[in-house]
């Protein structure tokens, strides 16, 4: 079992073929859309590609969706945060902090 698209099970059908489905309730839909998100990242380390980058989008638009955040919000805090912490565009790697003693 996994989770798939809107259209999925009418495409199956027009292909000629059928399936067995249901409706997730929400803690089974929450936990589905985390797995989806595992996968998709999966697939886009292994091939890295708009297509790939895309599918992560729409579950990530989900998952916001799901607890009620809005993207735009998300947008707004993620450029406060790179405005304050900077991004990751330096490529840096923290490799120890030390307290000053």
């Amino acid at each position: 079992m996994k989770l798939v698209r809107d259209f999925i099970p009418r495409i199956i059908k027009e292909n000629g073929k059928s399936c067995k489905y249901h409706i997730a309730k929400n803690e089974e839909y929450k936990q589905c859309l985390f797995e989806k998100m595992r996968e998709e990242l999966n697939e886009f380390i292994e091939t890295p590609s708009t297509e790939e980058a895309g599918d992560m989008y729409e579950v990530f638009i989900s998952i916001l969706q799901f607890h009620e955040i809005n993207f735009v919000d998300v947008i707004s805090v993620a450029h406060d945060k790179k405005t304050k912490r900077g991004g990751f565009d330096n490529k840096i790697i923290l490799e120890t902090v030390n307290a000053n003693r």
